[in-house]
This record gives C-alpha cells, sequence and structure tokens, in this order.
C-alpha cells in the first residue's frame, strides 16, 4: 500500500476516534461586559490593566492642554506642514509620564515639539490591575496644524502590554 494512501486512511480512522472521544464541554455563565470595562479575556497577561490609564479631565482636557502647550514650529508653518506626530510613552504607577518618543515622524520641528509637550504632560489616572496602579505603555497622537484644525481626535489609544 502506497504511503499515501496509509496516511489517508490513517487521519481518516483518526478523525472517526476522536470524533467518539470528545464529550460536550459543560456549560459557563456568560461574561458580562459593564460599560467602560475592558474586555474580559480567557487568559489575560499578567501584567493586562483591569482599568486603561486616564488623562485627568478626559479626551476634552488632553485636547484643551495640547492646545495650550503646542507652539507650532514657524518652519513647519511655512511649509504647511499638518498631522500628528504618533509617540509613545509609559504612563507609570504613580500616574507620570515618562519615556516618550517618537513612533511617527511628522517633521524634525514638530516631533521635537511633541516631546517637548509630553514632558510638560501632568500626572494621569494610572491604569490599575486589581485595584493595583500598574506602569503601561500608551502610544498618543500629538496634533499639529492651523488653529482652526488643532483637536484631538477620539481615536482609540493604542495600549501595549509588556
Amino acid at each position: 500500500m502506497p504511503v499515501k494512501h496509509l496516511f489517508l486512511l490513517l487521519s481518516a480512522l483518526g478523525l472517526t476516534l476522536g470524533a467518539q472521544a470528545q464529550q460536550p464541554a459543560p456549560a459557563r455563565a456568560p461574561v458580562v461586559l459593564r460599560p467602560g470595562r475592558m474586555q474580559a479575556q480567557a487568559r489575560p497577561a499578567p501584567n493586562r490593566p483591569d482599568v486603561p490609564p486616564q488623562f485627568v479631565g478626559g479626551a476634552a482636557a488632553l485636547g484643551a492642554f495640547f492646545q495650550l502647550h503646542i507652539k507650532y514650529p514657524e518652519v513647519a508653518r511655512i511649509n504647511k506642514v499638518t498631522g500628528n506626530v504618533l509617540t509613545r510613552f509609559t504612563i507609570e504607577a504613580d500616574g507620570r509620564v515618562s519615556g516618550p518618543q517618537v513612533t511617527q515622524s511628522l517633521s524634525p520641528e514638530c516631533d521635537a515639539e511633541a516631546l517637548r509637550v509630553l514632558g510638560l504632560m501632568p500626572a494621569w489616572k494610572p491604569a490599575t490591575r486589581k485595584g493595583q496602579p500598574v506602569a503601561i505603555q500608551v502610544q498618543l497622537p500629538v496634533p499639529f496644524g492651523n488653529s482652526t484644525n488643532l483637536q484631538v481626535e477620539k481615536s482609540k489609544t493604542k495600549v501595549k502590554f509588556e
């Protein structure tokens, strides 16, 4: 008997035996998700937060902070550079911002200004895991444009867990 036929015969036999050995899974209570909570996971990472970090005052306060502190670079204004500088930083367990870096550049001048403004940022409400504050990395777009379009868009903050 050729090896190919033997393999097909054994796989068919294994599938029928495997189907007979399976038993129905025990019924589990459904997971109830509440508004404002992160999605429950079957096997969460040991450092995955239950509650994400939040800028004190929410997205509106974050937009006001950027509008107040960002000084649009003159070179970027002349060249009509607009858009977002994507940054990444860590929100420590005490809420302070540390290790800001640029992950997607807009221009060297805008990148430097974004890092300067992140250095001025006040402490956030830290992420928590099982009620305890934990440090977590966050990606945040820093907007650049003229005063009419300098708005923080309500984007999904990407959180990277390490």
